[in-house]
């Protein structure tokens, strides 16, 4: 203890020396030189030439200037002593460039709108270093990592943590090769001691879990199920011809000793990134009107998804009694906490859907639904286990709540009116919310919380009497599909529950409740549902009411997307998984519902970033400016990118692209090597149609009218062939 903390303190003394140094360097230039200042006459538009200029903060730079603004080569030097030597672009740090904090730590490398991005090593005042590959400011990519305490990690990352096939060596002589998921031990690997026993098979969170055997340098060995859970562990002990017997060992003591030795080095962190260092230049301009974000999806399943703090839960119910009106209902939450404001390009719109307080016709059925939900998520059940018996997933036992307003032995007394309760498969849906990550108390709290729910009219076409029945139907295969492909881009469902109201009405009203694809902190700038069909594939809206918030469709597609090559590999096999899983299923009329946050907000947005042909004229377009949201953002949490995966918050290129004006009906226009930097979101979502007796008619009676190729109700096996053909057109790799 007392060796970690005097090198601690020497760090803190060397840091501090060092920022006193720096200091006084910028002292040093600022009064040695004659500089020019920043609102000199400049030179004429488009000329580059060299200057040296104080800022109005104090801070200097010194290099090529064009039109106000850096560009080229130059040195910047802040007053806190931070340095940055490279390339500039129209006042951004892009291309190859050097940076340098006070404390004597660097980063040299590629840089891309002041982030590090591309190939680059960071070299730490400790002693850490990276060199390999990084993606907005976080590893990404092969790496070979270099700790101070002597560690060493050679791999794959991903979002700043390593994932993948990589080895990690410890300077005690330990070292492991294998799979790696979230920075620990995970999946397949094999892990060799100074020595020489070694324990090769399954890993689980950094741990042995599953199979795996346990070797002695003897020959001997231990082959078995490992588990820190004593009762979960059983093995045999097989001896090597030299052994004589059975030697007194508990495998457990490789949890308890072997693995203390084996710690991951949480590696050096940067006191503040480059990317937070960016400078406002006069003219770049600043954000655009503020106002809240939005929290809804524009999809024909309206929904919402989880996280730590409070998070939106939306429901879509279905009537199936004799009241006329019991039509098709959305629920979803009010938003009544207070939020960091967001940019919008237009005035902004009004959330989707009425606020259901006391006196609105379905105030009791929304009670209704979070007592139900606070007795089936409140109550203790068995532990949960993965490996669920067929009987789970029938949904003919018959077993309803009643909820009396007196209350009874196993629910509270209420305001509403006398109702019954129903879970679908409670222990499927347990499993897959355990399986999705969400957390039982956020789950009730989406629901069930002091937000107020908001009812919706279903957007969707098709009739949603039946939606229940085909989840049902599916959801052995479809449980087993995200049990093993955690990318999976499917909709996540969370929940089917029946409300049963009593008296002479006898409504009942079933809930199917899953994840919000778009809910996020990131403003959505641009929202696409996308079938890879062309009729009556493009917004009704006129082109002045089209806004953030508006979902198009794919003849109002005016984008390339582009992936980084190891995001789009998962991409292209994650979509062929989820596809055949449809096809299987006799699934068709699924879409892709793409979501983007542009980092930097194109000025025209309204206008020429988007129109419903696509057709803007894109040479026209203002240089974008910094969504100083979007850079807050990221900047503010550059450790949170375990929460980047397939499809969420994902970092990417669009490419703009125009349609030729004699094709109408040309689903991908041409590309225009106008590229913007993205944060992406994806998702299939719809997933509950099939090729049912409505639909084969609706293909019979479109067919004699349209061309057979361009409408949306065609068979499952063909519907899901042109939807792969289309989405691997417009999502390409980034070269």
């Amino acid at each position: 203890m007392s060796k970690k903390l005097g090198f601690r303190k020497a760090l803190e003394t060397k840091v501090k020396k060092s920022q006193v140094a720096a200091k006084k360097k910028a002292i040093s230039i600022f009064t040695a030189m004659s500089v020019a200042h920043v609102d000199e006459e400049e030179a004429g538009s488009g000329e580059v030439r060299h200057v040296e200029k104080v800022l109005p903060r104090g801070d200097f730079y010194i290099g090529e200037w064009c039109d106000g603004l850096p560009h080229g080569n130059g040195k910047y030097l802040w007053t806190d002593g931070c340095m940055y030597v490279g390339g500039w672009f129209k006042g951004k740090i892009m291309g190859k460039g050097k940076f340098c904090w006070p404390s004597g730590a660097t980063y040299e490398g590629e840089f891309k709108s002041g982030f590090m991005d591309g190939q680059g090593t960071f070299t730490g005042f400790s002693g850490d270093s990276y060199k390999g590959s990084w993606v907005m400011n976080l590893k990404h990519g092969q790496g070979i990592k270099n700790y101070f305490n002597g560690d060493y990690y050679e791999g794959e990352w991903r979002t700043g943590f390593q994932e993948g096939e990589g080895r990690y060596q410890w300077t005690n002589g330990i070292h492991y090769d294998g799979q790696w998921k979230n920075g620990l031990m995970n999946g397949n690997g094999r892990m060799e001691w100074s020595d020489g026993n070694s324990y090769e098979g399954c890993w689980e969170d950094g741990f042995p879990k599953g199979n795996g055997t346990f070797r002695w340098p003897d020959g001997s060995s231990y082959v078995g199920v490992w588990s820190k859970d004593v009762k979960e562990m059983n093995g045999t002990y097989n001896p090597s011809d030299s052994s004589t017997e059975k030697p007194d060992w508990d495998p457990q003591v490789v949890f308890s000793e072997y693995l203390k030795e084996c710690k991951i080095c949480p590696g050096e962190k940067m006191s503040i990134l480059p990317s937070k260092k960016m400078p406002h230049w006069p003219g770049m301009g600043k954000g655009n009107d503020q106002g809240r974000p939005r929290r809804m999806s524009d999809g024909k399943l309206n929904c919402h998804s989880f996280s730590s703090d409070m998070h939106d839960v939306s429901a879509i119910s279905e009537g199936d009694s004799k009241d006329d009106d019991d039509g098709i209902e959305s629920l979803c939450l009010e938003d009544s906490t207070s939020r960091g404001s967001l940019p919008h390009f237009k005035t902004p719109t009004k959330r989707q859907g009425q606020t259901i307080s006391k006196g609105h016709k379905n105030y009791e059925l929304m009670l209704n639904l979070q007592l139900g939900i606070r007795h089936s998520v409140g109550r203790p059940g068995p532990v949960i286990s993965l490996d669920l018996k067929s009987s789970a997933f029938d949904p003919k036992e018959k077993v309803w709540t009643k909820f009396p307003p007196e209350g009874s032995k196993h629910t509270p007394p209420h305001q509403s009116s006398d109702f019954r309760w129903k879970d679908y498969c409670p222990l499927v849906f347990r499993t897959l919310r355990k399986l999705f990550d969400v957390d039982a108390a956020d789950y009730m709290i989406s629901i069930c919380g002091d937000d107020a729910l908001r009812e919706l009219s279903s957007p969707g076409k098709s009739g949603m009497r039946t939606l229940s029945q085909v989840l049902l139907r599916m959801l052995p295969a479809y449980y087993n599909h995200v049990r093993s492909f955690e990318n999976t881009l499917v909709t996540k469902f969370y929940g089917l529950h029946c409300v049963k109201l009593t008296g002479t009405a006898q409504k009942k009203v079933r809930f199917v409740i899953m994840g919000n694809l778009l809910c996020t902190h990131y403003t959505i700038h641009r929202r696409f549902d996308l079938k890879g069909s062309s009729h009556g594939r493009t917004t009704s809206k006129p082109e002045s009411e089209i806004d953030p918030s508006t979902t198009l469709k794919d003849l109002d597609l005016n984008y390339l997307f582009r992936l980084e090559k190891t995001w789009f590999e998962e991409f292209c096999r994650q979509v062929d998984r989820d596809c055949d899983l449809l096809e299987q299923e006799r699934i068709m009329d699924y879409s892709l519902l793409v979501g983007f946050h542009f980092r930097e907000v194109p000025t025209p947005l309204a206008s020429a970033a988007v129109t419903p042909t696509g057709n803007a004229d894109h040479e026209n377009e203002e240089v974008p400016r910094l969504s100083q949201t979007g850079q807050d953002q990221l900047d503010s949490e550059p450790s949170g990118g375990s929460s980047i995966r397939l499809g969420i918050s994902m970092p990417a290129r669009i490419e703009k692209t125009v349609r030729k004006p004699e094709c109408e009906t040309q689903l991908i226009g041409e590309p225009t090597g106008v590229f913007y930097d993205v944060i992406l979101f994806f998702g299939i979502i719809d997933i509950l149609q099939d090729y049912d007796i409505t639909k084969k008619l609706e293909h019979a009676y479109k067919s004699m009218q349209y061309d057979p190729t361009s409408i949306s109700a065609v068979d499952p096996k063909q519907y899901s062939k042109r939807f792969r053909d289309f989405i691997f057109k417009i999502f390409v790799e980034d070269t």
